[in-house]
């Protein structure tokens, strides 16, 4: 009996230590993660928004939750650039992160997978960047593209799935689409483009 109270005490004390480190670790590391994540997703805002300055990119809230951002060539907020959101889709073996940056008449004008753990070699590839390119092939199909043209070519769309990840590029592709409908709603309608001048 004295010996199973007195292992008791000693693991009741490692468990406290242990707590304690933890703390400890999270208290130092907590902001570190927070900054790094705040420059990850100012990166991915001018990704997102090639053209927008970068003091210059307003967010829009909803309570307390961003629901997209604004983006402006200017700092003083003028010459509206376009817009971006946050597109989130069930892959395979993770959710998916794409942050999405569309002009004011809805075209996608540029991308950036925020988050993903997908399976590596296979669904990891929709951020694969090819030999000789600058870029990951599978999020440049994207840019120029509107809602009504996003599904994967197993769908009957335009966009080329990553070889042995259709779930995952699906699941890309899907959460763009359904996430430009939902701007589209909150904006009241995206601007027509221009038709082209005649000669």
């Amino acid at each position: 009996m004295k010996d199973v109270l007195r292992m008791a005490w000693i693991l009741g004390l490692v468990t406290v230590l242990a707590a304690g480190v933890l703390g400890a670790v999270n208290h130092v590391t907590k902001p570190r993660i927070e900054e790094q994540r705040r420059l990850a997703l100012e990166q991915a805002l001018l990704t997102a928004l090639p053209k927008a300055h970068p003091r210059a990119i307003v967010p829009v809230r909803q309570g307390e939750e961003i629901v997209y951002y604004i983006g402006y060539a200017n700092p003083d907020t003028t010459d509206l650039v376009g817009y971006a959101f946050v597109a989130r889709g069930t892959g395979y073996s993770s959710e998916i992160e794409t942050l999405v940056g569309v002009d004011s008449t809805g075209r996608i004008i540029g991308l950036k997978i925020l988050r993903e753990l997908e399976t590596p070699g296979l669904g990891t590839k929709i951020e694969e960047i090819r030999y000789g390119e600058s870029d990951p092939w599978f999020q440049r199909q994207f840019v120029g593209k509107g809602a009504r043209q996003l599904a994967v070519d197993k769908d009957g769309g335009e966009i080329v799935s990553v070889t042995g990840a259709t779930i995952s590029s699906r699941a890309v592709t899907n959460s763009i689409r359904k996430g430009l409908e939902e701007l589209e709603k909150r904006l009241g309608g995206f601007r027509q483009p221009q038709a082209p001048a005649a000669n």
